[in-house]
Formats: structure tokens, C-alpha cells, sequence
């Protein structure tokens, strides 16, 4: 069973939105949070404000339809999985669902097994998702385009020096160093290392740095003052403005953010 998560049910019928909260209710047996609205502005204000992990919602509801729910919820930071309950076996909505990225569509009246098995394999489809997203916000996307770009057609030179900058991030690593060390022209390197990694030499360092101050913001409990000595920077004032911008937010909110994350997904 997935443990700790909100379910929002939206229906203007107060039997079916009772019958529905009544058999989750009994199903998660207190390890998920079971809230219900009574009209589609009603969920929307509710969601504006909170977060839902799992949307059921009716289709057919007065001023303000399922359908228009789910297009609302597209704009929310937070998009919780969405489950969509009709009357009427209507494809033209249901289509529109689909389109809407809605996950199942429900005809009423629906099953309790049914209802069971379909919220357990919504809030699986969620959890997916969202160690996706926190994946996608641990790598970095010029690095992987960078790494994706090398693995075609990387000159022998250039992939020494991207091994000798991720075996030496702690380190005062430079490109004229590393030109020295291959023997070649500090222009020349810089030219070609930009040509072949798609970024710059020096844009490659810092991303390279961060990226690596990331991965252990997430897998350890350093404090963010070694976190920054071990990537290379002197100083964690300096290395928390380079990560600031590169992110957008602080390292320790890094963590935090991705700490939550993970310990949502926890069975």
C-alpha cells in the first residue's frame, strides 16, 4: 500500500462523494489523507493553497466542469494525479481527458474493488513521476547534453581533459594547466574544447561542481562548508552564490527540497 498521501475527491453529489471518502477511508485505513469538495471552484481554491497527490474528480459538475479542474490544475507549481468519474460513457470527454493527461476514467456507479485498484495504481504512477522530476532536477541538462555530445565524437585530448577535471574537483584546476598538460595551445584547447563539449571550459568546471556538490547534498550529511571544500571552492559564501545561480536556490534548500521528495516516496 502507498503510505502518506493526499487524495482529494471533487463531486457535487454529497452520496457519491461520501461513498467514495467512506471505501478509501476503510482502504487506507489512516495512512493517507482522505479530502473532499463539493464543486470544482471549491477544489480549485483548496488546491491553489495545498498540495493533492491524487485527484478524483466528476465530470459533470455546475459552474465549473471536471474537465475545467483538470486544464485549472496544469498551471498549479504542484500537479497531483488525476482520476476522472462520469455517469455517461461520453468519449468526446473522455477524450478530453486524455488529452489532459488524465490517467483513467471512471463511469459511475463505480465498484469499491475497482475504485481500489485503480487509486493504487494512480498513486504508483505518481510516485514514478516524481522520482523522475527529482532525477531530472539532480542532473544537470548541459551536462548531459555535454556527455551525450562525447560519447558520439570525442577527440582523445579533450576526454583526458574531462577526466582530469572530475578526478581533480577539489583541486585549483585551470585551462592553461590543463593545455600544459596536453601539450597544446591554450587557445587552441579553449576552441576545442568548447567545439567538441558544446559549453566552455570554464562554464564546464563550475557546472561540473555543482553537479558534484548536488550529488552529496543528496547521498550525504556533510555540512555545506566541506560540501564546498571538496568541490573546489575556498570559501561556502562563494560556492553557495555559484550554486544560487545555477539552481535558483540555496544548497541547504536543495537538500531540503529533495530530502521531501524522497521521503514522500517512502512505501
Amino acid at each position: 500500500m502507498i503510505h502518506g498521501r493526499t487524495i482529494l475527491i471533487v463531486d457535487d453529489e454529497p452520496r457519491t462523494r461520501e461513498g467514495i471518502r467512506k471505501t478509501l477511508e476503510g482502504w487506507s485505513a489512516g495512512r493517507n489523507e482522505i479530502r473532499t469538495a463539493a464543486s470544482g471552484v471549491e477544489a480549485a481554491a483548496w488546491l491553489r493553497e495545498q498540495t493533492a497527490d491524487l485527484l478524483i474528480t466528476d465530470v459533470r459538475m455546475p459552474e465549473f466542469s471536471g474537465l475545467s479542474l483538470v486544464e485549472a490544475v496544469q498551471q498549479f507549481p504542484s500537479k497531483p494525479v488525476v482520476l476522472i468519474m462520469s455517469g455517461h460513457a461520453d468519449f468526446q470527454y473522455a477524450q478530453q481527458a486524455i488529452k489532459l493527461g488524465v490517467v483513467d476514467y471512471l463511469l459511475k456507479p463505480i465498484e469499491k474493488e475497482q475504485l481500489i485498484q485503480t487509486v493504487e495504481k494512480a498513486l504508483q504512477l505518481g510516485d514514478q513521476q516524481r522520482r523522475i522530476q527529482t532525477m531530472q532536477k539532480l542532473v544537470d541538462p548541459k551536462l548531459l547534453d555535454a556527455k551525450e555530445r562525447g560519447d558520439q565524437r570525442l577527440n582523445p585530448q579533450i576526454s583526458e581533459a574531462v577526466a582530469y577535471v572530475e578526478a581533480h574537483l577539489s583541486e585549483h584546476v585551470t585551462l592553461r594547466e590543463i593545455a600544459d598538460m596536453l601539450h597544446l595551445n591554450s587557445s587552441y584547447f579553449s576552441v576545442l574544447f568548447k567545439e567538441q563539449i558544446g559549453i566552455n571550459f570554464s562554464e564546464f568546471l563550475t557546472r561540473t561542481r555543482i553537479q558534484r556538490a548536488k550529488e552529496m547534498l543528496v547521498q550525504t550529511a556533510l555540512p555545506i562548508s566541506e560540501i564546498a571544500e571538496q568541490v573546489g571552492y575556498q570559501t561556502d559564501k562563494y560556492f553557495i552564490k555559484v550554486f544560487k545561480s545555477l539552481e535558483g536556490l540555496s544548497p541547504s534548500k536543495y537538500r531540503h527540497s529533495i530530502t521531501v521528495r524522497k521521503e514522500t516516496e517512502l512505501p
